[in-house]
């Protein structure tokens, strides 16, 4: 199992820079992955950044869009027109620019349902995807997750302080955020069922928490994450502190 003090620090001159290599790294996984590929996405600003060149002309024509299935690792309770949606910020960033088909596109549902129902219904659609209930040692879930670092240490809506940091069982949880908003998360079951994982970690407000992180301080709910996979760290200069 590969902790948060093992990850391969990669550390770029800033967010764009950051973002097109994760977009090469990403493009290489997914054409060395033969068959499906799968992905869970990260939302912020970062990751936003990614998922704009990934829609671009560099990318657009070599990614392998027909066999690639998106998913995402947490997502705020809102309808997925709100400003605050996970899903929207990817569909305008990606998912609506690139030639992706819609049966390859998973987002989470929030609307018509409560929240713990809304995740049990994901969790089924996983399960689905997956072929099994039971998540296998030997066979991943995802092929690359990716995650962001939050300033509380939090990743995907894996808060610190919630119950859902304790779930071994269930793939995905209603949780409540420090102000008191609901969303949906997968657990670490989920998320540490994959062949890769990164963290992508950009700005100067991010470099004490990703200090702890990098030290493997297990009070931050990131640092927790035990993977199958290889973890990578995708940080920019000013979160690595080699610039002011």
């Amino acid at each position: 199992m590969i902790g948060a003090a093992a990850a391969r620090l990669e550390i770029l001159p800033g967010p764009d820079a950051l973002a097109r290599r994760v977009a090469e790294w990403l493009l290489a996984h997914a054409l060395a992955t033969p068959g499906i590929f799968a992905v869970a996405l990260s939302g912020g600003s970062t990751p936003r950044l990614l998922y704009e060149h990934l829609a671009g002309p560099r990318y657009r024509d070599e990614f392998p869009w027909p066999r690639t299935h998106w998913f995402w690792g947490d997502e705020r309770f809102v309808p997925p027109d709100d400003a605050q949606s996970n899903y929207r910020m990817v569909r305008e960033a990606l998912l609506s620019r690139a030639p992706i088909p819609e049966a390859n596109i998973h987002p989470i549902p929030t609307v018509g349902m409560s929240a713990e129902d809304a995740a049990s219904a994901y969790e089924r659609q996983l399960q689905s995807f997956y072929g099994s209930p039971r998540l296998d040692p030997a066979r991943p879930l995802f092929d690359v997750v990716l995650l962001g670092l939050g300033p509380d240490g939090h990743t995907a809506s894996l808060f610190p302080g919630t119950a859902a940091l304790a779930e071994r069982e269930r793939w995905a949880v209603a949780v409540a955020d420090a102000k008191g908003e609901t969303r949906i998360t997968l657990t670490y079951p989920a998320l540490e069922s994959c062949r890769n994982a990164a963290f992508l970690v950009a700005g100067k407000e991010k470099r004490a928490i990703l200090e702890r992180f990098r030290r493997g301080d297990d009070n931050l709910p990131a640092a927790r994450l035990r993977l199958l996979g290889a973890l990578w760290l995708f940080s920019d200069a000013q979160a690595a502190g080699t610039w002011p």
